[in-house]
Parts: structure tokens; C-alpha cells; sequence
């Protein structure tokens, strides 16, 4: 996600930088960016000449010194400390000006805003996944984020190219709020006996929908998407409705995460 938001942005002319701790992650990175410009190249959606100015605007670090900038997209590990530890190391290097905006599917934005210096300079900046293609940007915002923020993160993303839709900060905001029973009841279903995960994709996906809730699932990150069901179902009081479903808690267990890891409800 991180990788590909950057590509949208340098894409759009914005200088960027995509820092990762990890130097082995950095690299994939890298590649991804620079596999995914070419594949633009190749279906003449950019000149060579865009590619490589995009790739010229995206500086690959490791050192967080060098995170400093006007607008900060974080894009790490859905938990709730590590966001605030990052936001708050940054805060240390960067300008009182500079506006942080979270890429998380469903924590508080206001929690994490309450716990960080200048949290009238916090929002939610929702991708979705992947981010060079999705249109869609929710746009959150809590309490104390103030005007000005959130008209500058519209203006940005409007910029990217994509569609920005404000919102105010809750349970799953918009699009999560409303995917947990295309998830939870698929899972269900499974629990129940009643089919395979690939008759349950091929009748959603002859429904109507792009993909199907468990191929979906394993390219999001089962990770990631069970994180937020257990978000969403803590936020809203635990209702049955919305329970967590062991299954995909197993394969979190097992590491079958999806897609990134070769591993999830399919092997690739």
C-alpha cells in the first residue's frame, strides 16, 4: 500500500519520499513501483518521459531524518501504538505546519490525533488497495482536525486524481462499516458447511461484484483485514452480527496472510 500511494503521488508531480525501516521491504518497493510505471509504459497510459520523472520524484530511505515533509501519508501496521510512536518521532523533525494523515481502514482517528503534538493537524487519508488504480479516498476527519487540513488533504487528493469522500471519524468510516458482512458472513458460510471459498467468490463475482470476498480478502492481507474486523467489532460493542470469524484468525495464526505471502484461502 505504502509503495503504491507513493507512485501515486510522485505520478501526480509531487516530490516524495517512501521511507521503510527495513531496507529489504524498501527495495521491493522500489521494484513494484518501477514494475508497475513500466506496465503503465507498456499499455501507453504514460510516455517514458513520465516514467521517469515519476521515479525521479520518489527518494527511497531508510533513515527517518530524512521523513520530512508538508503532508505525511502513514501506511504501517494497523496498530493503534505504532502509528502514534511514528507520528510522534516525526513530529520531532518536521515543521508545526506539516499535516499527518492515516491510512488506517478503521482506528480512531481521533485517539490517535489525541495522543500526537498538533492534533488539528491529523486525519485519515483511506486508499484502497491498490492504490494506483482505486479511485476512491476516504477523507476522514475527527473532531479536532481543523478546516484548513482537511480542505488541503481534498486539494491533494483531488490532485492525485482520485475521488475524495469526507467523513467523519467512526467505527470503519464508510467503506469498511459497510464490507464487514460481504467478509463475516462469506466466513460463515464456511463455518456452516455450506460451500468452498471458490464457489462463494464465482457467485459474488457473477453477482456483480469485481472480486470475490476471499480472493479479495487474500489480496488485501488476511492481516489486515481481520485486524479490522476486530476494530470495527470492538468499536460497535462486540454484536454477534459482526463477530470475528475464527477461520481467518487461523490463517493470522499460520501466516497463510494471502497474496504476499503465497498463502491464504488459495496458493499463488
Amino acid at each position: 500500500m505504502g509503495s503504491g500511494i507513493a507512485q501515486v503521488c510522485a505520478t501526480a508531480g509531487f516530490h516524495t519520499v517512501l521511507y521503510d525501516m527495513n531496507n529489504d521491504i524498501l527495495e521491493k518497493a522500489k521494484s513494484s513501483v518501477q514494475k508497475n510505471l513500466g506496465m503503465l509504459l507498456e499499455k501507453s497510459k504514460v510516455t517514458e518521459k513520465e516514467k521517469d520523472d515519476a521515479l525521479d520524484r520518489i527518494n527511497f530511505v531508510s533513515d527517518q531524518k530524512q521523513c520530512v515533509a508538508d503532508l505525511i501519508i502513514e501506511a504501517i501496521v494497523e496498530n493503534m501504538e505504532a502509528k502514534t510512536l511514528l507520528f510522534n518521532q516525526l513530529s520531532n523533525i518536521n515543521d508545526s505546519k506539516t499535516i499527518y494523515a492515516t491510512n488506517t481502514s478503521s482506528l480512531s482517528i481521533s485517539e490517535i490525533a489525541s495522543k500526537v503534538p498538533h492534533p488539528q493537524r491529523v486525519a485519515g487519508m483511506h486508499f484502497f488497495n491498490p492504490a494506483p488504480l482505486m479511485k476512491l479516498v476516504e477523507v476522514v476527519r475527527c473532531e479536532k482536525t481543523s478546516v484548513d487540513v482537511l480542505e488541503s488533504i481534498v486539494a491533494v487528493t483531488n490532485r492525485l486524481g482520485k475521488i475524495p469522500v469526507v467523513c467523519k471519524d467512526s467505527p470503519g468510516f464508510i467503506v469498511n462499516r459497510v464490507a464487514r458482512p460481504f467478509y463475516i458472513e462469506s466466513l460463515r458460510l464456511i463455518e456452516e458447511g455450506q460451500a468452498d471459498f471458490a464457489t462463494i467468490d464465482r457467485l459474488l463475482e457473477a453477482s456483480g461484484f469485481k472480486m470475490g470476498p476471499f480472493k479479495l480478502m487474500d489480496l488485501i492481507g488476511n492481516d489486515v483485514n481481520y485486524a479490522v474486523s476486530e476494530s470495527v467489532y470492538k468499536q460497535l460493542n462486540m454484536p454477534e452480527r459482526l463477530k470475528p470469524s475464527g477461520i481467518q484468525k487461523q490463517k493470522v495464526e499460520d501466516g497463510e496472510l494471502g497474496k504476499k505471502t503465497r498463502r491464504g484461502y488459495y496458493q499463488y
